[in-house]
């Protein structure tokens, strides 16, 4: 082949990977998940108790074989979403009930407590600022807001659990455990979160699927005024 038919090749090889990329960044960044409204009876400068959990499945839907998140909204319900509104500058008081499974880090710079109110979160009760993901049940997922500097470690529940939670959303009555952190939000903007651990199975590196895919393992701040 010659030359200038390689770089044809070469070019529209990129061009189809570039084309890849820009879905990929699309299809995660269309709000293609209802967004829950903490703002609308807030008092004015009152906290905001955000509740949400981790699912090991979620047990319908497009992709009811995948782990999620789900949330609490204002009316004590619980919905499929990653998109949450919350008033600026307001401390928010987030409970994490993680029903999953956890493992080792690759990374043990995940298992740090970092950013929230005092630099610690409790876990069923218990202060930590740092889990060690090689003792105990290991780590099954993160909260992490990289802008803000937040992330923290969700402690998974032992994979010998005796009543563990198929299908979401799940109650208290399944193992589970219970993570609290507190932090301020910033000033106005849109701020998107996710977890870091790598638990999409079935795709290359665990990166794949829902740890891709909004309404799943990722999502955003709706920082308002």
């Amino acid at each position: 082949m010659s030359f200038g038919g390689r770089l044809s090749v070469v070019l529209g090889l990129f061009v189809v990977a570039a084309g890849l990329a820009v879905w990929a960044v699309v299809g995660f960044m269309l709000p293609t998940t209802p967004t829950v409204d903490f703002t609308a009876a807030q008092p004015s400068g009152a906290p905001v108790d955000l509740t949400v959990q981790t699912v090991g499945t979620i047990g319908f839907g497009a992709h009811p074989t995948w782990v999620s998140y789900l949330v609490k909204n204002p009316s004590g319900q619980w919905v499929h979403s990653t998109v949450w509104k919350v008033p600026a500058h307001t401390r928010i008081n987030l409970t994490i009930e993680q029903y999953d499974s956890g493992s080792p880090l690759r990374n043990q710079q995940w298992g740090l407590v970092a950013g929230t109110t005092g630099g610690v979160a409790t876990l069923n009760g218990k202060p930590i600022a740092l889990y060690d993901s090689n003792s105990g049940n290991g780590v099954g997922h993160t909260f992490s807001i990289p802008t803000l500097g937040i992330s923290v470690p969700l402690v998974g529940i032992a994979d010998d659990a005796k009543n563990p939670c198929s299908q979401a959303p799940c109650t208290t009555d399944f193992d589970h455990n219970v993570i609290k952190v507190s932090f301020v939000t910033p000033g106005p903007g849109e701020y998107p979160w996710q977890c870091y651990v790598p638990c999409g199975l079935g795709f290359l590196y665990g990166n794949g699927g829902p740890m891709s895919t909004l309404g799943y393992m990722g999502g955003f701040l709706d920082v308002t005024a």
